[in-house]
């Protein structure tokens, strides 16, 4: 079977221009210096407990994540490292808090990178030096993650609350700390519950540096609020090229997370599309379950291996129009759906069959029945 390309370009004529930034590794994943944007999220489960930890990563991954990041609060949970280190399938970043020894645990584990939370350490600024001789030998390049609601006190006194540039403030003076130590093999982070706010502090901080930044608009809250914040706040800031990592803060699942994320850079042409399903809203024009109609078109095609535009659309208003512009369509009325591929009416079938015959259409425009659906 000849096998056709459906047609979606890989990138939007005009993609963001990148910011130049320095280049770190974060296992076998380049961070910055224009290598793609990726996505990361954290695990949910208990460092200790390993299997549990390790299938969540597995889970992710399918999912499209590129890095994860565990929770390191107790010795227990550093000791799990090494293990959970050998078995992941991603790139693993030791989160620290409170304890600065669990860095070197995690250095000594085969982490990736260790996040740091300076706010939250201690007399973190005396443990720099060692901190940095110890990531430099390995070879581990630390992330400086500033949050709203861990500044440090006397910033905030400063400030009088956690403004931008009071986070923009704390991640560079940490990040001279290490530098003093000769150690440039970092990443940075300052994150606020406000989108406008996580906005303004990384326009400075790309002024004002050339360390990669990792985007997260913290306790961006449910799903749907959380998404749309992060999504604003990241739409704008990799829009005008700021930006290397992102994770998507919301409170549901570390898989919904990366489902979030992925389709956040898919939406700017920074990361390849895969299914995009283009569906009407609704209306009282309508004389088919488009809500339902689309959720099942959607979870026929979870998995499938090349990139499509499908158009399920409910009535012959903008219908056509829209199944025209898509590499398959349907446009819905009376009972029955309206089929095209291509921008051409290929047949007319019952509603009941329409999902059937748009994944027969799928797997012929594609020539996925040689290789089989994932």
């Amino acid at each position: 079977m000849t096998r056709t390309n459906p047609g979606l370009p890989s990138m939007p004529p005009k993609s963001p221009v990148r910011r130049r930034s320095r280049q770190i590794r974060v296992g076998d994943v380049p961070v910055g210096g224009g290598a793609p944007v990726t996505v990361q999220t954290m695990t949910t489960t208990p460092t200790t407990d390993i299997d549990a930890t390790l299938q969540q990563i597995a889970e992710i991954t399918a999912a499209g994540c590129d890095i994860v990041r565990v929770a390191v609060p107790s010795q227990d949970d550093a000791d799990a490292l090494p293990a959970i280190v050998a078995k992941s399938t991603l790139p693993v970043i030791a989160d620290i808090h409170f304890q600065p020894r669990y860095v070197f645990a995690a250095i000594d584990a085969g982490c990736a990178a260790v996040r740091v939370n300076p706010g939250n350490i201690k007399k973190f600024d005396d443990k720099v030096g060692d901190i940095a001789r110890a990531a430099a030998a390995a070879g581990v390049p630390v992330r400086i993650g500033v949050n709203a609601g861990s500044l440090d006190g006397r910033l905030l006194a400063k400030h009088g609350t956690a403004t931008p540039e009071a986070l923009v403030e704390s991640a560079l003076w940490e990040a001279s700390l290490f530098e003093e130590h000769g150690f440039t093999d970092l990443k940075i982070a300052v994150k606020h519950h406000d989108p406008m706010t996580v906005i303004a502090a990384n326009r400075l901080l790309a002024q004002q540096c050339d360390y990669p930044l990792h985007l997260g608009v913290t306790e961006a809250g449910t799903a749907l609020q959380g998404s749309i914040k992060s999504a604003v706040a990241f739409g704008i800031l990799l829009s005008e090229g700021i930006g290397d990592t992102i994770r998507v803060s919301i409170t549901a699942s570390p898989v919904e997370q990366v489902k979030a994320g992925c389709h956040i850079l898919q939406s700017l042409g920074l990361r390849p599309r895969k299914l995009e399903i283009v569906s009407c809203p609704g209306c009282g024009r309508l004389q088919v379950d488009i809500h339902r109609l689309a959720g099942r078109v959607e979870a026929a095609f979870e998995g499938f291996p090349h990139p499509l535009r499908i158009a399920v659309m409910g009535c012959v208003v903008n219908g056509p129009g829209e199944s025209r512009e898509a590499d398959l369509g349907v446009s819905c009325g009376n009972g029955k759906g309206q089929i095209f591929r291509k921008g051409k009416v290929i047949t007319t079938v019952p509603e009941q069959k329409i999902v059937e015959t748009l994944l027969d259409e799928a797997i012929r425009l594609t020539g996925t029945a040689d290789g089989g659906i994932t």
